[in-house]
């Protein structure tokens, strides 16, 4: 896990988006956020905040099922083929909207609503 975790903060201190892939009652349910944002919350290889603006099907689908997915990538980490590498974070999340950790993002993001809390279980490399 020592190399994945590398990559990973290799990649959270230069991605410009990050995808995120919740289970749907009608399938997967896609949305994304931007690098900066969650460089501003100072990810760690544990857990990764995002400001929450919307969301409100990712918080009802992970009501049901806290299961998710995120993609990261940047040209800017060196992969195993050359410039550029990505990967997949599996884990699980909430989008917390009272407490210390929302009080922290509705400060950096007065528009947001809370921080959506994602707690890694793998990375997995890709590229």
């Amino acid at each position: 896990m020592a190399r994945e975790r590398e990559i990973l903060l290799a990649l959270l201190a230069t991605t410009e988006f990050v995808a995120m892939v919740t289970n749907g009652a009608d399938g997967p349910h896609v949305v994304g956020n931007w690098g900066e944002y969650v460089r501003t919350l100072n990810p760690t290889a544990e857990t990764i905040v995002l400001p929450a603006g919307g969301y409100h099907q990712t918080e009802a689908n992970l009501a049901r099922d806290p299961r998710i997915k995120l993609l990261i990538a940047s040209r800017q980490v060196q992969g195993s083929r050359g410039r550029g590498q990505g990967c997949v974070i599996d884990g699980t999340a909430e989008l917390v909207t009272a407490g210390p950790m929302a009080d922290q993002v509705t400060r950096a993001f007065p528009w947001a609503r809370g921080g959506l809390v994602v707690t890694i279980r793998t990375v997995t490399p890709q590229l």
